[in-house]
């Protein structure tokens, strides 16, 4: 199975026409957009009390989130006791991932409330693979280490192609992580397995190195769509199994090796070196670029060290480019390796911002907000475009990479802390609720906001309205760096008329064509077509 490149965030068509008229329709918008709650008009109060109760039942940790930002004491303590008695059924059930959300919860809206009973997750951790700390079948030379490689066959059954039926299976690699047969690959490998579009047929088998004839039937226990990782079960005790190293480790240079079943050859081993830390090829967090030698077939291999540790998950390469191969760092498989064994499905939260590292030189100093949805849990919480995060749940956060990692160990429907500078440095704290992150982030910005503000996160341009006869003529009025719009060399102050907006679902971006003068180019009447993929990973 190879990775399938499906788009670059801010990638960018364009097409440029001198000198020409076009005629503008109106651009749809949301007929109306969210505001923040007064909570000093008694009507409104009384009105968000209502909607809170409606929360209790169904979403309590909302329920207890909105009435702490409401600060009505009465009604905060029923929402109080409603998460606790929760908190007392999950431990009760030994339901160890549910009572990590209503703690942490409860200990951001009461950091001096105290629960004995809650031993924090060491004894839940004890059970996920390869997570105990306690593996006796660790390899001891990359002979074992390829034993501990197996090769994923997913068998599609026949495909008929003029009239003669065709075998149809997809290959990849796994490896095993515990002596209980617990197997990690990437998403895209099982896809088929666990994808409600699709209607086929689907058979998911491993085979080991020494027998490549017996193909043994695994199982799907959790996935990830986004960070491409899938944990799969066998019943059968490995012979050898990989130990979980630290990506932290790791240097540009370091040697690597990949492992896995390259165009069906099994037991294959390449080596190389990491070549970057920091590619952004997935909606969450940065991948190692790799020179090791990867082709269809070797994603979901392990990347070891010279150590014989896992550094890496491979999960693509470029087709047309040899020697561009890249690979997931294990420590955000550490992260959510809890929630693949207890969860199935992962569904990854947000705060309903966009931003990027904020700098202070060479220095990173915090996560800097470039934009927040209106209606959403950053929105409600207080945070505001020029705000900089410098911690979550009291760890620090100097970067974007440095928060999204730490969202990966929570789940939606949790209440953290979250800290951060506002735009005149004044230190301030908010309660944030973390949403379930929506499939599309960025239709769901296009389908909640005006024009104005949603072209920041889509495009990196923040627009004014210009005329008062073509609503669609704008003011470029801030440009975000690195962002499409400066990529095109746009400036402030540069005159903008939309003339459409496109979704294109198949190719999942939106398109807008403007007719535009820019200054860097003379003011010349130029139309330009922007392309915004459906996600970034400048979404938090």
């Amino acid at each position: 199975m190879f990775f399938s490149k499906k788009k670059f965030f801010y990638s960018l068509a364009i097409f440029c026409t001198c000198f020409l008229n076009f005629s503008c329709h109106s651009i749809r918008q949301p007929s109306s957009v969210a505001q923040p709650i007064n909570y000093s008009d008694e009507d409104i109060v009384q009105n968000e009390i209502k909607r809170i109760e409606s929360f209790l039942e169904n979403e309590p940790v909302r329920a207890l989130w909105r009435a702490s930002l409401l600060n009505r004491s009465e009604v905060t303590e029923k929402c109080f006791q409603k998460v606790a008695s929760l908190l007392d059924s999950a431990i009760n059930e030994g339901n160890y991932l549910d009572a990590k959300k209503y703690y942490k919860s409860l200990k951001a809206v009461n950091p001096n409330w105290e629960y004995s009973a809650y031993k924090g997750e060491d004894l839940y951790l004890a059970d996920v693979p390869a997570l105990s700390g306690k593996n006796k079948k660790a390899p001891s030379k990359i002979s074992e280490c390829m034993k501990a490689t197996v090769t994923i066959w997913v068998d599609r059954g026949i495909t008929v192609r003029n009239g003669a039926g065709y075998a149809e299976a997809s290959i990849g690699s796994g490896f095993f992580i515990d002596e209980r047969g617990y197997i990690i690959t990437n998403h895209h490998v099982i896809d088929s397995m666990v994808n409600p579009k699709y209607e086929g047929f689907s058979r998911l088998y491993i085979k080991l190195l020494d027998d490549n004839i017996t193909k043994i039937p695994a199982k799907v226990v959790g996935y990830d769509k986004l960070l491409d990782l899938a944990l799969l079960k066998v019943e059968i005790t490995p012979e050898f199994v990989l130990n979980l190293g630290s990506s932290n480790d790791l240097e540009i240079g370091d040697k690597i090796s990949a492992i896995g079943t390259p165009a069906g050859l099994e037991g294959t081993i390449t080596s190389g070196i990491i070549s970057s830390f920091d590619r952004k090829l997935l909606a969450l967090g940065n991948v190692f670029q790799i020179d090791a030698a990867v082709n269809s077939g070797n994603s979901g291999g392990p990347l070891i060290d010279q150590n014989m540790k896992v550094q890496a998950i491979v999960y693509a390469g470029a087709l047309q480019l040899q020697g561009l191969n890249f690979a997931i760092p294990v420590e955000y498989l550490k992260q959510i390796l809890p929630y693949l064994y207890g969860r199935g499905e992962i569904v990854h939260s947000w705060i309903g911002c966009f931003g990027n590292t904020k700098r202070n030189g060479s220095k990173r100093v915090g996560l800097e907000v470039q934009y927040v949805l209106p209606g959403g849990s950053g929105f409600m919480a207080g945070l505001c475009a020029g705000d900089v995060i410098t911690s979550l749940d009291n760890k620090p956060v100097s970067s974007l990479e440095d928060f999204n990692f730490l969202m990966m160990s929570y789940e939606a429907e949790s209440i953290l802390e979250c800290k951060y500078l506002s735009e005149n440095d004044e230190e301030k704290t908010c309660l944030i609720y973390l949403e379930k992150r929506p499939e599309y982030p960025s239709l769901t910005v296009f389908e909640s906001d005006l024009i104005n503000t949603s072209f920041v996160p889509l495009f990196g341009m923040k627009l004014v309205s210009s005329s008062t006869t073509n609503k669609n003529s704008y003011t470029i009025e801030k440009i975000i760096p690195g962002s499409a719009a400066d990529d095109l060399s746009f400036s402030e102050n540069d005159t903008v008329t939309v003339l459409d907006v496109v979704i294109d679902q198949k190719n999942e971006a939106i398109i807008t064509p403007l007719s535009t003068k820019r200054k860097k180019k003379a003011f010349l009447d130029v139309v330009i077509n922007l392309a915004a993929g459906f996600d970034s990973p400048y979404y938090f």
